[in-house]
């Protein structure tokens, strides 16, 4: 790394275009990146049944909406109310997108009564469109605004406008976050530097490192799906950490510049000390991201390759674009000074003060902070998980509220449906046998409790009483068949399955929902078939499973890793370990706080979200990018000290000279942190902001009762033991003396 410092200083000028180079091909790669979309293709139940509707149902492409349009005054059967809805509509009548409008005025008698509201004031028209459900979701605005009228009131609903809603309300987040973050982020790196060019070149190394993780997600969409998340995370994670990675190399560089040495000499022991550090650091933040790997098929898949991308763009940019433009400007990297906020001489800092305080009194600082942390995670033991539903955009989302109103005022259109997929071994599901196999199945599911109706193949007229009337029926050609028969055989049956979609007035995220889906499951099954079970309650229980079942796993793996990644650039084996504990209890502080907000629901009207168990991606994005955050202050503290330590100094001095030089820079890299993740906790999407408070509150606690506190309590109890280290390590990791101490 020495090296690789006066490398950059020999060919700043090729380094820093090289650097522009990859600045400008980002853009690019902005603009031909493709569409971001979420995608389930893991191997559970649901997603497996899901998957042979949208392979034999024609139906099962979901592209089509609801509008609801409701007057105050009139019924449906008013003619006035009847023209206003006809006059709302005929603009989509006209659209090459859109295939078929049902309403109650077009609609058979059957279900003509399902889209009227109880109370008669509002109707329910069902859009379908040609267009698949990606074409659809970015359609979608421009489809809505055709649709005016001066009497009536119209809301959307359905998943079409549900998911334009996410990417209209993410994009919006992620504007307002950068608006607020970014000069927050520049006001405190002037008071943590005292200069005005040092914290410019912080701020725009981060911006660069989030254009280009954003390329890389952008790019990643050809090779695979990628969450509509991954923009928002993406630039949540490449601000802190860019930023953080800058602000301790030019820190590094300035403070080598103060000890008369020539521009290149600074520069080279920057790399070799902060550089190796970031490179290190950088490597256990991929490590937590590598964590989300595990979770196959899943979202958090794309979440993880495109966070660990802007990590890398973070790290490639602090070791080249940052040292060459610190190489071009030398002493000059202190212009603008603002002299109120220069540090005070080594040896005098409060970090010194508070480190000598903390080490003279270890247990009696130890304990008290150890119980507060384990108090404040304590919420965490009452989590309770569900997969996130509509209500995680704000309260006054159109697509909410349409959901609302389906639910409260058109209980058959707004009814939970849960689709029972039966894939027949044997023939195809007019088969007699399958027939009898699947009208049995439909009458014993129908008298579960909470079932209030099974729609399918063989329920299509109550007054067929027994199944070998519908063996009889499907035996005549499909043409005889009436319309409605041949309807619902066309929409409930494929090749080889049938569906029965079972009807409950249970809420999809319920305890009684999901007990349903329990006993459809557990209840016998059906010879010569499979009996699958779907849909939003499905899908909910499946997530939670899958995520709880993964996550062992993915934990074990970023510990070890990180710990040995660790024990390399330490030398220690004590040391790796407190690091991974240190981070523990982090984290712990941090879910406690995600309960007690977001699922208990203090500060809900504060944030302006509806209190509900926390969807399983949460906790399990924030460990593993919080993981791989914390460790930055680790890793740059414990360095810091290993210097002093190697220098000769005792541990006691060793751990206080290390808290000092580095302290001031980890407070100031947190309070950025902590800005940048405040305001995504502002967003309005409940997933983000969770992200973006948990996020704020761990680092929050680690960089104050955890690295101030706990650390030096520790190593100070610990003595030597800090250091120790077998005899192979020791010897393989022999290194030569530090360029200070040559």
């Amino acid at each position: 790394m020495q090296r690789w410092g006066r490398f950059v200083y020999r060919h700043r000028v090729g380094v820093l275009l090289a650097s522009l180079t990859c600045f400008v091909a980002s853009g690019v790669g902005i603009v031909s990146g493709g569409q971001f979309k979420n995608s389930s293709s893991y191997n559970v139940e649901s997603v497996n049944a899901f998957n042979l509707m949208t392979d034999q149902l024609p139906t099962a492409s979901g592209t089509s909406f609801e509008l609801i349009m409701r007057d105050r005054h009139l019924t449906y059967a008013d003619g006035v109310f009847r023209d206003a809805v006809s006059s709302a509509l005929a603009p989509l009548s006209r659209d090459s997108h859109v295939t078929h409008i049902e309403t109650p005025y077009n609609a058979t008698p059957q279900a003509a009564q399902s889209l009227i509201s109880t109370d008669h004031h509002a109707v329910i028209a069902t859009v379908s469109l040609n267009v698949d459900f990606g074409t659809a979701r970015s359609l979608f605005a421009a489809i809505r605004s055709e649709v005016r009228s001066p009497t009536l009131v119209i809301t959307a609903a359905g998943d079409v406008p549900i998911a334009n809603d996410f990417d209209a309300h993410l994009a919006s987040d992620l504007q307002r976050s950068e608006l607020i973050s970014l000069p927050l982020a520049l006001i405190l790196l002037v008071v943590v530097f005292g200069t005005g060019i040092a914290a410019l070149l912080c701020l725009g190394v981060g911006v660069f490192a989030v254009i280009g993780g954003v390329a890389s997600a952008a790019l990643l969409t050809h090779a695979m799906d990628v969450s509509t998340y991954a923009v928002n995370v993406v630039t949540l994670i490449g601000l802190g950490v860019a930023i953080d990675y800058s602000l301790f190399v030019v820190s590094r560089f300035r403070e080598e510049l103060g000890k008369g040495v020539d521009v290149a000499t600074a520069l080279g022991t920057t790399m070799a000390t902060a550089g190796r550090a970031i490179a290190f650091s950088g490597l256990t933040v991929a490590i937590g991201l590598a964590g989300l790997l595990f979770y196959t098929g899943t979202f958090l898949v794309s979440m993880g390759a495109a966070g660990a991308a802007v990590v890398a763009v973070s790290v490639l940019y602090a070791l080249t674009f940052l040292p060459a433009l610190l190489a071009l400007l030398g002493p000059r990297v202190n212009k603008l000074r603002v002299p109120i906020l220069q540090p005070r001489p080594f040896g005098q800092g409060t970090w010194h003060r508070v480190a000598t305080w903390v080490m003279r009194r270890p247990w009696f600082v130890l304990l008290p902070t150890l119980a507060v942390l384990l108090i404040a995670g304590s919420p965490f033991l009452g989590i309770k998980l569900a997969n996130g539903d509509v209500t995680q955009l704000p309260p006054d989302a159109e697509s909410r509220l349409g959901a609302q109103m389906l639910v409260s005022d058109f209980p058959r259109a707004g009814q939970n449906t849960i689709p029972i997929v039966i894939d027949f071994s044997r023939g195809g599901p007019t088969q007699p046998a399958n027939i009898a196999a699947a009208y049995e199945l439909s009458r014993r599911v129908a008298t579960i409790p909470g079932v209030v109706g099974v729609e399918s193949y063989v329920d299509v007229d109550p007054r067929y009483v027994a199944a070998t009337t519908y063996e009889q029926l499907y035996q005549t050609p499909p043409a005889s068949l009436t319309p409605t028969v041949r309807n619902e055989l066309s929409k409930s049956t494929g090749s080889r399955i049938a569906v029965l979609d079972v009807a409950t007035p249970y809420l999809p995220a319920s305890e009684q929902a999901h007990r349903l889906v329990r006993t459809i499951r557990g209840s016998d099954g059906l010879p010569g078939a499979t009996v699958l079970v779907t849909g939003d309650t499905a899908f909910d229980i499946d997530l939670v499973n899958f995520m709880v079942g993964h996550t062992p796993l993915a934990v074990i793996f970023v510990m070890v890793t990180t710990f040995l990644v660790l024990l390399l650039l330490l030398r220690s084996v004590v040391l790796p370990v407190k690091a991974v504990l240190m981070n523990v209890l982090s984290l712990s502080a941090a879910f406690g706080a995600l309960v007690w907000v977001f699922q208990q629901g203090h500060l809900s009207s504060l944030l302006d979200f509806t209190a509900q168990p926390l969807d399983p991606s949460i906790p399990v994005l924030l460990f593993c990018i919080v993981f791989g955050l914390s460790m930055d202050y680790e890793v740059f503290l414990l360095t810091r000290m290993q210097e002093a330590y190697r220098r000769g100094a005792s541990n006691r001095r060793a751990v206080a000279d290390g808290l000092e030089r580095s302290g001031r820079l980890v407070t100031g890299a947190a309070a950025i942190m902590i800005c940048v993740f405040v305001a995504f906790a502002l967003a309005s999407v409940v997933t983000i902001k969770s992200l973006g408070l948990g996020m704020a509150v761990a680092i929050a606690v680690d960089a104050t009762l955890v690295r101030a506190l706990i650390v030096p309590a520790l190593m100070r109890l610990l003595g030597r033991v800090n250091w120790w280290a077998p005899r192979w390590l020791r010897e393989r990791g022999a290194e030569e003396p530090l360029p200070e101490a040559a």
